[in-house]
């Protein structure tokens, strides 16, 4: 891959943090007792009782396999289809994840997929073998985004893609804690889920209400609130709806989040199974890894000096 179709892939990843810290409700590394939803300030129906139960047993197991799809506008960056595969874990974050679809093709040579690990706050993409041919036997790029954010200046970019980060893994139990803020909050009904049985629950946010409840935000001034509330605005993002379906264990097997925008619908659906019982992630090999941001660094060098 050349140096603009890396710095491409690495525009549509950052851009897939940016929507998932927007559309997440992770809290980071934060005791997450703190933010458990507060059912006895809320209406105490039904359903809130079902998901505020949910809510606790989802957090309390730390981690779980998933099957994530993602559908971005065409118009956005990264935009079209991606679907994901694997483990993630919550407090702390990481992951471990395939990503497939025609949101990775940012250039003809681009691999079929791509595998994802994060940990540390840090993403690591596997480019697979053709990558490695040109880039000295190193196929996997470390994007260090809260580093990247660092070397740009703007403090309230740094805060919002570091959160975004944190958000990438969509922990289900903060997505459940943000659904239980829903003024709408309603039981659809029962449901088989893959042969499964599961009740069904919906809600929405306004794009206010959302960031209100975004616990990530929490580390934002209140001018830098104001202007990211404006941009977020200013994008076309309305708000987003979210269902999720529960097992008769008590556990969200299926969360399906769509986010109103001026360029389209974004919409996330992810299968969630085997709760509490993820391996622990791990970064890959040194000697197989290069910095995209060090990389980029060296291309721009190379520019100037040769303009100069």
């Amino acid at each position: 891959m050349s140096t603009s179709a890396w710095r491409r892939a690495g525009a549509s990843l950052v851009a897939a943090i940016v929507i998932a810290g927007v559309a997440g409700c992770q809290s980071g590394e934060k005791d997450k007792a703190a933010d458990a939803p507060k059912a006895e300030n809320r209406s105490g129906s039904a359903a809130t009782q079902v998901l505020t139960a949910a809510y606790k047993k989802t957090a309390a197991a730390g981690s779980a396999k998933v099957r994530m799809t993602m559908e971005m506008p065409a118009t956005t960056d990264g935009g079209g289809s991606m679907e994901m595969s694997g483990t993630m874990g919550w407090n702390p974050s990481t992951m471990d994840m395939t990503m497939t679809g025609e949101a990775l093709k940012v250039s003809p040579d681009a691999p079929e997929q791509i595998r994802m690990v994060m940990l540390d706050n840090v993403m690591y993409m596997d480019m697979g073998e053709k990558a490695a041919s040109g880039m000295d036997g190193k196929r996997w790029m470390k994007m260090d985004v809260a580093a990247m954010a660092e070397a740009s200046g703007d403090e309230a970019a740094q805060k919002q893609l570091t959160g975004g980060l944190e958000n990438a893994n969509q922990d289900p139990s903060q997505q459940l804690a943000m659904l239980l803020e829903s003024p709408n909050l309603k039981h659809v009904g029962a449901e088989k889920i893959d042969g499964v049985d599961t009740e069904h629950y919906k809600g929405s946010l306004a794009v206010d209400e959302m960031m209100d409840t975004n616990k990530s935000l929490d580390v934002l001034s209140e001018k830098e609130r104001k202007d990211l509330l404006d941009s977020v605005k200013k994008a076309g993002i309305t708000g987003y709806d979210t269902e999720v379906w529960v097992d008769k264990e008590g556990y969200p097997i299926r969360m399906d989040i769509g986010i109103g925008s001026a360029e389209g619908k974004i919409r996330m659906v992810a299968d969630y199974s085997d709760y509490g019982t993820a391996t622990a992630v791990k970064a890959p090999p040194a000697e197989e890894t290069f910095d995209l941001m060090e990389m980029l660094a060296e291309a721009g060098a190379g520019a100037d000096a040769a303009n100069s």
